[in-house]
């Protein structure tokens, strides 16, 4: 049963700060935030209800609390939780693992090395990781860690995709978890970033402090589909068409497949062209307003090759999973970690029909919607709820509850 509360209307930031606000009504079993971070918004309803692997390179430097924490933004006394992102911090240690015959991984550390571990998992797949990441984490609580997966980033080979699946990538989690010295530690993914968080929850339950999720992404075919197959079509014409007309009419059955075919082709320059477009299709889709960084990312090649053939092989393959309702029939396993799910409602790349219906499959998890937002982890909705998710599990850790 749903309780409704509505709030006065109230100043966006005194709604943030207030303890009276209902940002900040506790719930036992589940919280559904409806939110705007539109300022002539001015409302808010609220529904309450290591070791053992080798390591090829690594250096490190010395770490000094006062160069890395004195330029941080400051935040108000009167704020009980930071929305802000933090300022951009430099790693005190990188390395690369070797995690097969084939494979070796870029990881980094930032913020406290004595800190609460918590491991950023990137989207995509193919995605890569980048220093804004840094940014969701208190660096004088957290320890950081950020990891570039199989084919992406700084990770080698680049693009491969030979032992390049889900279960292998949770394999690589806990090698590096173990290689650090990790016990245990707080996960935080987004996009594809949330479907390999909750596959590796629910692989190991007893090595996840608490989640943090965002745009969410069950990896069913309905979801491949909608944007790959004419769904999200309805709502960008003008950047479907480019990502279609590549393909010629008779092939256009399956465009997932189409692309595969030429994402690996034996002439590198078929595979640029195919991932340029793939990847431009979903950069113009990933901000509810065009963002035109984000869109250039399609015109680089070496970017555009480990982010299409990654994400492509891992679609074609259902995501290595054994079922379509995977991830949702094992929501038992993780129903006891203390988890944030953030969904922009505009969210045309993970539409919210999947972020709901994790949400009615693990009720205990706090569930908030973002009214004015749409995929990317960077937009001003989606980053402060991102934040003070991580501000909640951090009190909840340092008050020992």
């Amino acid at each position: 049963m749903l309780t409704f509360i509505t709030p006065s209307t109230i100043p966006y930031a005194a709604a943030a700060s207030s303890p009276s606000s209902p940002l900040l009504i506790p719930t036992r079993t589940s919280s559904f935030s409806l939110l705007s971070h539109n300022p002539s918004l001015n409302k808010k309803l609220s529904f309450s209800g290591g070791k053992g692997f080798p390591v090829l390179r690594a250096q490190s430097t010395s770490y000094n609390s006062e160069q890395q924490f004195d330029s941080m933004e400051p935040t108000n006394e009167s704020t009980e939780l930071n929305r802000n992102l933090y300022r951009n911090i430099e790693p005190y240690s990188t390395g690369i693992l070797k995690v097969s015959d084939v494979h070796t991984i870029y990881w980094e550390q930032s913020g406290n090395p004595n800190g609460h571990p918590v491991v950023f998992l990137h989207g995509g797949p193919g995605g890569g990781t980048s220093p804004s990441n840094r940014r969701f984490f208190d660096p004088e609580f957290y320890r950081i860690i950020l990891f570039d997966q199989r084919g992406a980033g700084k990770s080698t080979p680049h693009a491969c995709l030979v032992e390049n699946t889900t279960w292998d990538l949770i394999d690589d989690i806990e090698k590096l978890r173990e290689h650090l010295e990790i016990p245990e530690w707080q996960v935080f993914g987004g996009s594809w970033g949330s479907t390999l968080s909750l596959a590796y929850s629910q692989a190991h339950p007893d090595k996840v402090t608490g989640m943090v999720l965002r745009g969410i992404f069950l990896l069913r075919k309905k979801e491949i589909d909608w944007f790959y197959e004419g769904g999200a079509a309805a709502i960008y014409p003008d950047a479907w068409e480019p990502f279609r007309e590549l393909i010629p009419e008779n092939e256009r059955g399956s465009l997932v497949d189409a692309y595969h075919k030429r994402l690996n082709s034996d002439d590198l320059q078929t595979q640029f062209a195919a991932a340029r477009a793939w990847t431009k299709w979903e950069m113009m889709t990933a901000h509810l307003l065009p963002n035109e960084e984000n869109i250039k990312k399609g015109d680089d090649d070496e970017f555009s090759l480990a982010f299409a053939r990654i994400e492509n092989h891992y679609f074609v393959n259902k995501g290595f999973f054994s079922s379509d309702s995977f991830l949702l029939d094992n929501v038992d396993k993780i129903r006891h970690i203390k988890t944030t799910i953030v969904q922009g409602r505009y969210d045309v790349c993970c539409p919210m029909m999947s972020a709901w219906d994790l949400h009615k499959a693990w009720p205990e998890a706090e569930f908030k919607v973002v009214q004015d937002a749409g995929h990317s982890a960077n937009e001003p909705g989606i980053s402060a709820e991102l934040v003070e998710a991580n501000e909640k599990l951090k009190n909840i850790i340092k008050n020992g509850s």
